[in-house]
C-alpha cells in the first residue's frame, strides 16, 4: 500500500520522462520550509493555511505542506489506531506502534533541522518567540493526538517536544496546528508583502501592538489622533511606543514585567 504523504505547494522543475499525471504526488520542493502534519484527519489541511498569505506562499513554494494519515498505519483489517487506557479509564489512547510507523515514516524524509512537535496542553505554550525560532528551521513534524491522548513511551521513545496552543482542552490538534504553522510561515522570507510588517507587530519586541487607524479621518464622531497626520515620522514613532507601552501595562502586566527586566538587563 502507497504510504506517501500528501503534499501541497509549486512543484520543482525538472526533466522528465514521466507523464504529470502519473508523476508521485509528494512532489520535492527544494529548499522549501516544510510542514509535516501525523493526523487522523488529513482532509482537514490545508484548511485555512490555503487562503490569504500563506496559502499565495505555498502555492508560489516558499514552503510545503505534507500530511501522513494515522489510519494508513493502523492494524488490522480495520486500521485500527487506539485501545483502552492500560489501568483502565475513559476514552482510548493512540497506540504506541502505529504511531511509531508513522514518525519513522516521516521522519525520514525531514531534511536539515525540524523540530517534533506533539501539539498537547501538557507542552509549554507556542508564543512569537517559538515560531520565529521555527521559522529559522528547516520546517517542523506535528504529531496531533486525538482522544486521550498519546502513549507515553513514543513521547520519550521519541524525544517528542510538547507544545500547547493554550491553558484549554481541545478535541484535537489539528486546528492548533493550523494556528502554529500560520504564525511561523508568516515570518519566513518572501511571505509577508512588507518585512517591516512582522517587525512592529504584538510580541516582536516583547510589547502588544499599538492601535491602527485608516480612512476615513473621521468616523462616527471619532477622529485620527492628530499626530497620525502630522507628517513627522519622529514624532509618530515616538507615539506609537508609547502607545504599545501603555496598552501591554494595562493589559498584559506579564508582558510588562518581563520587558522591564529585559530593559533593566540590557
Amino acid at each position: 500500500m502507497n504510504k506517501s504523504p500528501k503534499s501541497a505547494g509549486r512543484i520543482a522543475v525538472r526533466p522528465t520522462l514521466k507523464p504529470r499525471e502519473l508523476m508521485t504526488e509528494t512532489p520535492d520542493i527544494a529548499g522549501s520550509w516544510t510542514a509535516q502534519i501525523l493526523t487522523l484527519f488529513p482532509q482537514a489541511f490545508p484548511g485555512v493555511l490555503g487562503e490569504s498569505l500563506t496559502g499565495k506562499a505555498l502555492q508560489d513554494g516558499l514552503w510545503q505542506l505534507q500530511t501522513y494519515d494515522l489510519r494508513d498505519y493502523g492494524i488490522g483489517k480495520h486500521r485500527n489506531v487506539d485501545d483502552t487506557p492500560a489501568g483502565g479509564g475513559a476514552g482510548m489512547v493512540l497506540r504506541a506502534d502505529v504511531l511509531e510507523k508513522a514518525i519513522v515514516e516521516a521522519r525520514a524524509g525531514t531534511k536539515g533541522a525540524a523540530p517534533l512537535v506533539y501539539l498537547s496542553p501538557r507542552g509549554p505554550r507556542f508564543n512569537q518567540a517559538m515560531a520565529r525560532n521555527w521559522a529559522h528551521m528547516d520546517g517542523v513534524t506535528m504529531l496531533c493526538g486525538r482522544f486521550e491522548g498519546v502513549d507515553e513511551r513514543v513521547l520519550q521513545h521519541f524525544g517528542i517536544q510538547e507544545v500547547s496552543l493554550g491553558d484549554f482542552v481541545m478535541t484535537g490538534g489539528e486546528i492548533a496546528a493550523q494556528a502554529m504553522i500560520d504564525a511561523t510561515v508568516r515570518l519566513l522570507p518572501g511571505v509577508l508583502g512588507n518585512a517591516d510588517s512582522a517587525v512592529e507587530e504584538s510580541f516582536s519586541a516583547g510589547l502588544l501592538e499599538h492601535p491602527q487607524y485608516t480612512k476615513p479621518a473621521e468616523w462616527q464622531g471619532h477622529k485620527i489622533p492628530e499626530v497620525l497626520l502630522s507628517g513627522n515620522h519622529a514624532k509618530i514613532t515616538a507615539w506609537r511606543h508609547e502607545m504599545s507601552e501603555k496598552i501591554t501595562q494595562g493589559r498584559r502586566p506579564d508582558l510588562w514585567m518581563a520587558h522591564k527586566a529585559k530593559q533593566e538587563k540590557d
